[in-house]
């Protein structure tokens, strides 16, 4: 039997999953103690595991911070999740001395797990719930002009908020080092290899369970008419003109609309809707899913998860940078294509041709097979039980790509200077600037080259 400590965010996409494995430790033997928050208390207890209230530690936020986190900033949660870990330094202190954990099973966005593991050695099983993201995959999320904006200018707050960590015996290298996902650290990641995008530069310490979907149930696509569900998540979901641009668009098809708007705006706000549009504050996703033919989304992990495990196309609509990579790697496989117009024809363009393209369909039945074969909780939580596992004996890819683009960069800045020299004394020193800047330009594609040749030479 082990003693394994959970810590998430207090937030349903990345708790559930979490819960799950939970469940399955308490019934192989092992004591889990899950130190979260009121609003999961019930959750958490029905999973058998001992619930700890964190609520106290959680900081007061003002207007303007609430305003962020609600849009998603990434300076003000990573604030926030840092002053949590100062908040819990003390009381966790005490937890640990008295609980002695074997693990602790910390999600990928909770710096107070991360970083308490890391203050007193103990070893750490990292939850994610998105995708694995490295320097490589990351390259996959493309930010909103807003988002890199809030990342750069946040950028002296977040280190001043790291730097205040020092005292309490946290030594944290840099952001980085807490958010992007290392071949180092054990880490579980709730999806397939075949759907995590660049699988080849994760080493063995990554388990990838599948997607956490927990149903039995299998599609059921047989129906007089066809069915088109439509979501924008629980989050960023106050979109009155983009359900009403979806419902004028899809009012004359000749199929069954089912629109879940979410609980922060008023069905009134949608118009009188036509004879086949339903709409509800909430639905349960996987029951629809398993009946429709096609699911426009925003995109979130869980829900372009559950999508493919009923075997359901996708028109992907996107909204953070995290979404987008996952809309990115859903188009990759076949199963979605993007919204590109958010009109109402544009609309219902990209609805009947995922419909009409049989292609989607059975890219997204492939992948289905594909989740209902993955090991899931179970396999997590032998994963957990294990930790922490040896060094992974083949190569690791990302220290291989790091040495070749070292290499080659000092190569190309050594032949850069060299041009740079030639044309200053050919043309004069007043043009050195021009082949500098142009070869400045050059150099990201050459590196972009050099990561591409390593990874199909490994």
């Amino acid at each position: 039997m082990k003693r394994i400590a959970f810590f998430c965010i207090p937030a349903h996409g990345h708790i559930n999953p979490m819960t799950a494995v939970a469940a399955e430790l308490v019934k192989r033997g092992d004591e889990v103690r899950f130190y979260s928050f009121a609003e999961f208390r019930e959750q958490i207890l029905a999973a058998g595991a001992q619930f700890i209230p964190c609520d106290s530690f959680l900081p007061k936020l003002d207007e303007r911070k609430m305003s962020g986190i609600r849009n998603v900033s990434v300076t003000e949660m990573t604030i926030e999740d840092l002053r949590i870990t100062k908040n819990m330094d003390s009381f966790l202190a005490g937890e640990m001395k008295e609980f002695c954990p074997d693990v602790i099973y910390t999600d990928s966005a909770c710096f107070w797990g991360k970083l308490t593991a890391l203050k007193y050695g103990i070893p750490m099983v990292v939850s994610t719930s998105t995708f694995a993201f490295n320097q490589i995959s990351s390259q996959y999320m493309q930010s909103s002009l807003r988002e890199t904006a809030d990342l750069v200018l946040g950028l002296p707050r977040v280190r001043r908020e790291l730097n205040s960590l020092a005292p309490f015996g946290y030594r944290v290298k840099s952001l980085m080092s807490l958010v992007e996902s290392n071949n180092d650290t054990d880490t579980v990641v709730y999806t397939t290899r075949s759907f995590q995008p660049c699988a080849q530069t994760f080493s063995d310490r990554y388990a990838f369970v599948g997607p956490s979907v927990f149903s039995g149930v299998l599609p059921q696509k047989a129906k007089p008419r066809q069915l088109v569900y439509i979501s924008m998540g629980t989050v960023l979901n106050d979109r009155p003109d983009f359900y009403r641009a979806c419902i004028e668009g899809l009012k004359g098809m000749d199929a069954d609309i089912i629109l879940s708007f979410g609980t922060q705006m008023d069905l009134k706000e949608l118009g009188e809707l036509p004879g086949n549009v339903r709409a509800y504050p909430s639905v349960d996703q996987l029951d629809v899913l398993s009946r429709a033919d096609v699911f426009l989304t925003h995109c979130g992990m869980n829900s372009v998860s559950e999508s493919l495990y009923m075997a359901v196309p996708m028109v992907l609509y996107p909204q953070t940078n995290e979404e987008r990579a996952v809309a990115r790697r859903a188009e990759e496989i076949g199963a979605g294509m993007r919204l590109r117009k958010d009109t109402a024809a544009g609309i219902a363009d990209a609805v009947r041709k995922v419909l009409q393209n049989p292609a989607y369909a059975e890219a997204a039945a492939d992948f289905s097979r594909q989740f209902r074969r993955s090991p899931g909780a179970a396999g997590a939580a032998a994963f957990i039980e294990q930790a922490p596992h040896a060094e992974a004996a083949k190569t690791d890819v990302m220290k291989e790509i790091n040495r070749k683009t070292v290499l080659c960069g000092i190569a190309y800045w050594s032949a850069a200077g060299l041009i740079t020299v030639l044309v200053s004394t050919l043309i004069g020193h007043g043009a050195g600037w021009i082949p500098g800047i142009a070869l400045g330009l050059c150099y990201g594609p050459f590196r972009s080259r050099v990561t591409a040749r390593t990874l199909k030479d490994i």
